[in-house]
């Protein structure tokens, strides 16, 4: 497990959201550092205002003038007939100027790698990398830098940022109830997929843990951690980000305000950020490890109209242009020569000719006359530096005249700055055609949750997924899938688990997360990627291959013809039965509004009288699962598939067995209470 060496970071960047181009004015002139936005498409806001492609030239123009960084998120999960619109898009940004794109999807990483060698990939807090061996994955996979769960401790991401990666960590903003890239609830409730960047904010309703009354029982307060931003700076943390690309920029104004400020050593004005938006207060439950109820907050009336008092004062904060260069000036005026402004900022200078001057009728002019109109500078980034003049006696230029050359002077200087922070990408071609090779026969995989379902899985079922926990108490067989925690809390003492059962003779691993790609790997087992990988294309497919994995399970978010794409690259599981987990938490619903694990109904309900069990899982994190159990096992011809999965939570063992014997046999399972999930209707 060897680290990589420490990128240095002589100053954290904050790092804001942009959903317009006023949002943008409005980070760069409170003081951001970088400002990340989305594009028509592949952007994981989706209801953001978002940039055409003209208009992504204009902000990232825009930013490179005041010396500010642009990333652009594309940051979902692609479908394979997508593929080549999204590199085309990706290829777009690289001509435009963008200093880095942001990515989820691990195939369509690796093909920006291919074709954009030199471009900066983010690996997006979509990817779930919470872990060291995830970080290290990430920088082996050609990622530059990880953006964190936003789960984790200040220990935590400490450990992250001792890999070496450059490490974000969202600094403010909303929260999502779920582990970000493991929530499937508003995809299989709508075909809103939050994976898509199309999350129709399901965990804002009503969902109540009690059975009494209008509750908010999934509603998280929105984080605050600019308190703790010195500490997480000298922990190694590279940048600082800011959530909220569909809020005001107003918004964006106040957390870029309290953030400079904060990082600057100076009192953050947490007032004013939370009057102009919060959800019944802020929390800083995950860095602190003070979770529970009071990280639980939904919008109330008086959260909203808190902001009507403040909204015009922080409007006024970026009403006006930031200076962003000292512009050094010198202005010739010869005899018979045309007049000369030169204008130098750093390393870059520039020069504007007018007229030839004229002979002084009354007064020459002289240094300070010249001066007095070249250093009106008031309404551009430049502030003046150093002036100097050399002139000739008996010689006049208009103030007009010096005004046009200082205008020229500026736009020349506007230009060459813009060209000089513009990033040059070598482009090269990539395929997008996948090499496929002759499909295994078709196999059954059980996945359980219990001994007792282990015992109701017939001997000749070769695969057979079993939890962490159980293995223990079964001799170690080939057929054995072990199924770690989906959510990683202490990495060594699991990766420790692991190496013990490897030494017992246990052989496969399944692959929830990226981590254990890398854990399982040098551990010596045959992987097996998981649901929670998100693989939704042959490409992420391909990828996956690569890195090591013999089989993957298909995204429950993709169509049949969508999951029929990635055969032929690598072994594909479907799930064909079960109730899929929508929700990854590290926070219980029910624990929370209880106050503790006494009475638990085992299920929390929407405002439809839907009831989605609540199971606690296998580490740190609760699971959430759907309201209907997905069944297709008596659709089995319609799948194209390697491998079919029986996904077991609280069925019993004659339920076990008699679901077992219909998909054999291509029969229903389940008469009512059921759904196809989303293999017909697929998500947006």
């Amino acid at each position: 497990m060897t680290a990589l060496n420490r990128t240095v970071i002589a100053k954290p960047e904050i790092l804001a959201p942009a959903g317009s181009f006023e949002s943008a004015v409005a980070a760069v002139r409170c003081g951001a550092d970088a400002v990340y936005v989305g594009g028509e498409r592949f952007s994981a806001r989706a209801g953001a205002v978002n940039f055409s492609d003209q208009e992504l030239v204009r902000v990232i123009e825009y930013c490179h003038l005041h010396g500010v960084k642009l990333y652009r998120a594309m940051n979902i999960i692609v479908f394979a007939e997508e593929m080549k619109d999204f590199l085309s898009a990706a290829k777009f940004t690289a001509e435009a100027g963008a200093d880095g794109i942001i990515v989820q999807d691990i195939g369509a990483a690796r093909l920006l790698k291919e074709m954009l060698p030199d471009m900066k990939l983010n690996a997006s807090t979509q990817m779930t990398i919470h872990s060291p061996e995830g970080a290290r994955l990430a920088a082996e996979m050609g990622f530059s830098r990880i953006v964190a769960a936003r789960e984790l401790s200040k220990k935590q991401i400490a450990d992250i940022a001792d890999t070496g990666i450059e490490t974000e960590v969202f600094i403010h903003g909303a929260l999502c109830m779920s582990v970000s890239g493991q929530c499937y609830m508003s995809a299989m409730i709508g075909s809103r997929s939050a994976n898509r960047g199309m999350c129709a904010q399901a965990c804002r309703l009503p969902f109540n843990a009690l059975g009494n009354g209008e509750r908010y029982d999934l509603s998280l307060k929105d984080l605050c951690g600019i308190p703790h931003i010195k500490e997480l700076a000298d922990i190694g943390v590279s940048s600082f980000k800011i959530e909220g690309r569909m809020k005001r920029a107003e918004y964006v104004a106040a957390a870029v305000t309290a953030c400079r400020a904060a990082l600057d050593g100076k009192e953050p004005d947490i007032d004013t950020l939370r009057a102009v938006f919060s959800r019944s207060g802020f929390t800083d439950g995950y860095l602190t490890g003070n979770m529970g109820a009071p990280m639980f907050g939904f919008r109330r009336k008086e959260d909203v109209v808190s902001a009507e008092k403040v909204l015009p004062v922080i409007r006024e904060s970026f009403r006006r242009e930031t200076k962003a260069a000292e512009a050094d000036m010198f202005f010739k005026l010869k005899r018979g020569e045309p007049a000369r402004l030169e204008m130098r900022c750093g390393d870059i200078s520039v020069s504007a000719e007018g007229a030839v001057p004229e002979k002084a009728e009354k007064r020459s002019a002289d240094a300070e006359y010249i001066r007095k109109y070249a250093e009106k500078l008031g309404d551009t980034v430049y502030s003046p530096g150093k002036f100097s003049a050399e002139t000739d006696d008996g010689l006049m230029i208009s103030a007009s005249a010096i005004n046009s050359l200082r205008r020229e002077a500026v736009s020349l200087m506007d230009k060459a700055r813009i060209s000089a922070a513009r990033p040059e990408y070598r482009i090269n071609d990539v395929s997008v055609n996948i090499e496929r090779k002759k499909r295994s026969p078709i196999k059954l995989r059980v996945r359980v949750s219990s001994a007792e379902q282990l015992a109701a899985v017939p001997d000749e079922i070769g695969d057979v997924i079993l939890p962490l926990r159980l293995c223990g108490d079964v001799p170690a067989e080939r057929r054995y899938i072990i199924a770690p925690p989906r959510f990683i809390d202490d990495e060594k003492s699991l990766i420790k688990k692991l190496s013990e059962m490897r030494s017992r003779g246990f052989e496969r691993l399944m692959c929830p997360n990226l981590a254990y790609v890398k854990t399982g790997r040098e551990l010596g087992f045959e992987l097996c990627g998981d649901m929670g990988l998100n693989t939704a294309n042959p490409f992420a497919a391909a990828a996956a291959k690569r890195l090591g994995l013999s089989d993957i399970t298909a995204s429950p978010e993709a169509k049949l013809p969508q999951i029929s794409a990635m055969c032929g690259t690598i072994p594909v599981g479907v799930i064909v039965y079960g109730r899929l987990p929508v929700m990854l938490t590290r926070n219980c619903p029910i624990r929370q509004a209880a106050g503790s694990c006494a009475g638990c109904k085992g299920y929390i309900s929407d405002r439809t009288g839907r009831k989605f069990p609540v199971r606690c899982g296998d580490g740190p994190c609760t699971e959430i699962f759907n309201s209907d159990i997905l069944m297709m096992t008596d659709r089995i011809s319609e799948i194209s598939a390697d491998i079919l999965i029986l996904y077991f939570t609280d069925e019993s063992v004659a339920e076990t067995e008699h679901i077992i014997k219909c998909c054999v046999n291509g029969r229903k399972a389940l008469e009512s209470g059921f759904t196809r999930g989303l293999y017909y209707r697929g998500v947006e």
